[in-house]
């Protein structure tokens, strides 16, 4: 007969072995292979436009034009993650707009439903729910809230501490969800933190919005 003492620790027992494999089989993986877009679909604006005329691979890196307005997505849905990116804007120009989003719910569309880390320069680690997305309650601080006329509902939470580095610099994102929590890093350092957000899966996209801008060493462990 075991013993109140000894079944509590095998329940324990099972529950940290449980908690390691779960942990084994959380491996990164690189979602851009920088070589194609294999793994990737699109969206447009304008659907005239070919994929390949907005964004493309070049020595290892993704270009986007920013020109129309659409979204680079994966073709795999994720809920819980940790991502890395890797941006920059072309250097010489111009910085434009652009965003990582995640969760995308709402079908194809060039500004869906779905929540977006952004990087529009000077606003970088902003982040926002599109199209009515929730992420976050009103009493939160920086939190706002507009409407669009193309973007629908927009509520955001603004950045707490500006880390992106000057136009042409490449610059490392790292974005955390667990649950309703994201996190935002920047050149390793923490910008935001939002609870709230709607838990949905859906794809992760990268946005073409007004200006060049290049993607590189794309990675990702999904929990």
């Amino acid at each position: 007969m075991k013993t109140p003492f000894l079944g509590g620790c095998l329940v324990l027992g099972s529950l940290l072995a449980g908690f390691g494999r779960a942990a084994e089989t959380a491996k990164e993986v690189a979602l851009f292979n920088g070589k194609d877009l294999a793994g990737w679909t699109h969206v447009l604006a304008d659907a005239t436009v070919k994929r390949d005329q907005v964004w493309s691979v070049r020595d290892g890196t993704i270009v986007c034009t920013g020109t129309p307005i659409g979204v680079l997505y994966t073709e795999k849905n994720y809920t819980s993650f940790r991502l890395a990116v890797e941006y920059r804007w072309a250097p010489g120009a111009k910085p434009g707009n652009s965003g990582i989003m995640s969760r995308i719910t709402s079908g194809t569309g060039a500004l869906p439903r779905t929540v977006e880390v952004q990087l529009q320069h000077g606003n970088a680690g902003d982040v926002i729910g599109l199209q009515g997305f929730p992420i976050a309650s009103g009493g939160q601080a920086r939190w706002f809230e507009r409407d669009s006329k193309v973007a629908g509902k927009i509520t955001g939470v603004k950045k707490a501490v500006a880390a992106e580095k000057a136009p042409g610099e490449w610059n490392q994102v790292e974005i955390e969800a667990r649950g309703d929590r994201y996190t935002v890093r920047i050149n390793g350092q923490l910008v935001n933190e939002v609870t709230g957000v709607e838990i949905k899966a859906g794809p992760i996209g990268l946005q073409s919005e007004g200006g060049e801008v290049h993607f590189r060493r794309v990675r990702l462990t999904a929990y």
